[in-house]
């Protein structure tokens, strides 16, 4: 184990357990990477489980940007009842047997939850309103509207389905479903609007993500396994993997190290797009901007 000292450079792709919060991976990484300079990108409930993308020093910059990026997600909806918080943790608020439910109509609303659309966050997510988390205000029994934004849902298919009796005795149907989307997606509200538009109600019962960006849960660590060897990919092969690459020359390297702006390389990327010295070594994030490649985040010098 690392002790106390600088940290590694780079990401940590973590298969996030069931029953820890994000920040207390966080909180275990400082331990293990000997350093407080630790953050992650895209928070997992508690009740979740999969890839949480963990920076350490300097990849801590990167994270703002690999947010931005795709996930995708396995979960299990239950149609039939409704709870405060969307999903199994909270308080069942409605029951209706689900026994009317048909495939048909299932596949119906799903498309209508497919492609760009407006999502109301729910209110027990970490998102702020007014800057205080919505969880907060909900412990606190505030009454209080999110205001629904735009997300994309790029795909949400249903490879299970099977009747069930819930505790109260309601006749559910637990539909398994992956979906793969955009940043800021609420899976908890997919389940919650695919129950509501089919009036029964819905919430969720199982959630796993499985990518972020280019890193996938089959790469991921355990915290077991993290805690006897920290794997720890470095900041260059990190960015690598994420983002379109930029080699350059030894000018310009020089020239970008100090923050200037270069000729934009034309690569049309959209994004943020990697910068790498003659040696390799990751120099930084570009984003091409009126013919220029201008700096977001600068990694050397």
């Amino acid at each position: 184990m690392k002790r106390k000292g600088t940290g590694p450079d780079g990401l940590v792709i973590v298969d996030k357990p069931e029953g820890i919060t994000s920040h207390g991976v966080v909180a275990r990484m400082r331990r293990l990477a000997g350093t407080r300079k630790v953050g992650h990108a895209g928070t997992l409930d508690p009740m979740a489980t999969g890839v949480l993308v963990i920076g350490v020093e300097r990849a801590t910059r990167l994270l703002g940007h690999l947010m931005l990026t795709a996930k995708t997600y396995e979960a299990t909806i239950r149609l039939g009842q409704s709870t405060i918080t969307d999903d199994r943790e909270g308080e069942v608020t409605a029951s209706t047997p689900a026994t009317g439910v048909t495939r048909e109509a299932v596949d119906t609303e799903i498309a209508r939850l497919t492609g760009e659309i407006m999502q109301v966050p729910s209110k027990v997510s970490a998102i702020k309103i007014d800057g205080k988390r919505s969880y907060h205000r909900v412990r606190e029994g505030e009454d209080f509207e999110i205001p629904a934004r735009p997300t994309t849902v790029h795909s949400f298919t249903v490879h299970g389905q099977r009747a069930a009796t819930a505790e109260d005795g309601t006749a559910v149907l637990d539909l398994d479903v992956t979906v793969e989307c955009s940043s800021g997606t609420y899976i908890r509200a997919l389940a919650r609007d695919l129950g509501a538009a089919l009036g029964v109600g819905g919430h969720l019962t199982a959630l796993r993500r499985t990518r972020v960006g280019p890193y996938e849960v089959a790469g991921a660590h355990t915290l077991e396994q993290l805690e006897e060897q920290l794997t720890v990919l470095p900041i260059a092969e990190a960015a690598a993997a994420a983002f379109p690459r930029w080699d350059l020359d030894e000018q310009d390297a020089r020239k970008l190290a100090t923050g200037a702006r270069l000729k934009a390389p034309g690569l049309d990327a959209g994004g943020p797009i990697a910068a790498f010295g003659p040696d390799g070594t990751f120099l930084a994030l570009v984003e091409e901007q009126d013919g220029q490649a201008r700096p977001v985040a600068v990694f050397v010098g």
